[in-house]
């Protein structure tokens, strides 16, 4: 698996474009705006975009979804409790960062359990709610996308509708907390991490 990260957005959100080298079959985690910087990299890769994953509903990691899905003619994938934020600005909140945004609907509806392939990549979805209904992660071959569930040395904000902060610290240590110290994470926000240094030094999860 190749990955490229981008800064995205107004709030500098994290987008990866995940990839067998393979293959060329691709995965696009939550465009969450700079819809030509993210087109660029595909073409630039030479990339088929099979499915976009939003790891929740947030504007600020949904926003280009329909211009990526309009140019590559991939499926829209979210878990289906935030699979209505995609088309309300205000569960989205789009409304509060500048103007309302719809983004969706999804293509298909993701379950805890679920995996998606591309090429010889197989993404377990781990649904972590707390920072939304919905939040997602996906893992495969130890490299795990975080959305806003885990950051590095920090956790997604709870203060949001339908957060809840007791929920989100169950969903790290039932569902990332088990998984091995050498796991990589990209989070939504900021650099990346392991899930053996979060271990240790996430001051939220001691």
């Amino acid at each position: 698996m190749k990955i490229i990260a981008l800064q995205v957005g107004n709030l500098g959100t994290n987008c990866y474009i995940a990839y067998d080298e393979r293959a060329r079959e691709a995965i696009v985690v939550d465009p969450g705006g700079n819809a030509q910087e993210i087109m660029a990299e595909i073409r630039r890769a030479g990339l088929a975009v099979k499915y976009i994953v939003n790891t929740h509903g947030h504007a600020d990691h949904v926003l280009a979804n329909l211009k990526i899905k309009e140019a590559t003619g991939a499926l829209l994938l979210i878990h289906q409790d935030d699979a209505g934020m995609l088309t309300s600005p205000h569960r989205n909140l789009s409304t509060f960062i500048g103007g309302g945004a719809v983004c969706g609907p999804a293509d298909q509806m993701l379950n805890d359990g679920d995996v998606i392939e591309a090429g010889s990549m197989k993404f377990t979805v781990l649904h972590t709610p707390g920072h939304t209904p919905g939040g997602i992660c996906l893992y495969c071959d130890n490299v795990l996308f975080s959305g806003d569930t885990l950051f590095a040395e920090s956790i997604g904000r709870t203060d949001f509708p339908g957060g809840s902060y007791r929920q989100l610290l169950d969903s790290i240590r039932e569902k990332l907390l088990v998984l091995a110290d050498e796991v990589k994470v990209y989070p939504g926000h900021g650099p990346e991490t392991t899930i053996g240094w979060e271990r240790r030094m996430n001051p939220f999860i001691q």
